[in-house]
C-alpha cells in the first residue's frame, strides 16, 4: 500500500481538495486498497472544517469536504508515509527543517510531476473569492490526476 500524505498551511483549503480528490479517483479507478491517502497542515488548528468556498468548488468535481476535519504536522507520523506532497516550496522547506532525514520523500505537487515550471507553488486560496479557489481547484486537480498517472 502506498501512503501519501499531502501538505499545506492550515489543512483547509489545498491539501484537504488534493486528499479528498485523490481519494475520490481511486476509489472511481477501483484502487483504493493500493492507496492510504491523508492530509495535514503545518499549522493547522486540529478539527478545524474546510472553508466553505473549498466546499464548494469540489462539489464540481463530485467531492465532498464537509467531513473534513484539519490536522496538524504534529499529529501525524510523518516519518510512515512513502510520499510527501507539499503545495509549496515553503512546506518543503519547513518539513525538511522539522524532519530533515526524509528528504527523498518530500516534493511539492509540481516538483513531482516534473513540469517545466519557475513557479513550483501552488498558491493560497484562502481569504480570496470563489474565483480563486475555482483557479486552484482546477490546479490541483489537473495536478493529481498527472500524479496518480505516474504510479
Amino acid at each position: 500500500m502506498k501512503k501519501i500524505l499531502f501538505v499545506c498551511t492550515g489543512n483547509i483549503c489545498r491539501s484537504a481538495m488534493a486528499h479528498h480528490y485523490m481519494q475520490k479517483r481511486v476509489k472511481d479507478l477501483g484502487v483504493q486498497n493500493n492507496y492510504l491517502i491523508d492530509s495535514c497542515g503545518i499549522y493547522a488548528n486540529n478539527g478545524e472544517k474546510s472553508t466553505s468556498h473549498a466546499i464548494t468548488v469540489m462539489e464540481k468535481y463530485g467531492v465532498s469536504l464537509q467531513c473534513h476535519r484539519a490536522t496538524n504536522i504534529y499529529d501525524v507520523n510523518i516519518k510512515d508515509y512513502d510520499l510527501i506532497i507539499c503545495m509549496t516550496l515553503q512546506h518543503k522547506q519547513a518539513i525538511l527543517y522539522i524532519f530533515p532525514d526524509i528528504k527523498e520523500k518530500v516534493y511539492t505537487l509540481k516538483e513531482y510531476i516534473n513540469q517545466n515550471t519557475s513557479d513550483i507553488d501552488t498558491k493560497d486560496p484562502w481569504g480570496y473569492g470563489l474565483d480563486e479557489y475555482e483557479r486552484c481547484a482546477e490546479e490541483i486537480v489537473h495536478y493529481v490526476d498527472k500524479l496518480l498517472e505516474k504510479f
